[in-house]
């Protein structure tokens, strides 16, 4: 299986993904940590996160899955929202509580 053909089972098969780099519990950057954040501050416990250091092939794929040339990169439905500074937005304006709670309550 590709990197790409990975990518896209991952956010197919999964309701919230983020790609970050390092862990929820021990991030590698401080915009990782910011999207982790935001979604546990959201009230998300369950997502997949994927480590794109842990992973040289979604590290070098992945920008060009969704032409998103930065990490983090947040799925919601196999849709891209965007990175950490959307993120940031669009929960201090309420839509991203509004929708991922759509997209769990689907």
């Amino acid at each position: 299986m590709s990197a790409l053909d990975t990518i896209r089972e991952q956010v197919t098969n999964n309701t919230i993904v983020l790609y970050m780099k390092g862990t929820p519990q021990f991030p590698q950057c401080g915009f990782s940590s910011n999207a982790a954040q935001i979604l546990k501050a959201c009230g998300v416990q369950n997502f997949l996160a994927v480590n794109v250091l842990a992973d040289p092939e979604i590290f070098q794929n992945l920008p060009a899955y969704a032409n998103w040339p930065t990490f983090p990169q947040i799925y919601v439905k196999g849709q891209l929202i965007g990175g950490s500074d959307i993120m940031t937005e669009m929960h201090k304006n309420g839509e991203l509580q509004k929708l991922l709670q759509e997209a769990l309550a689907a």
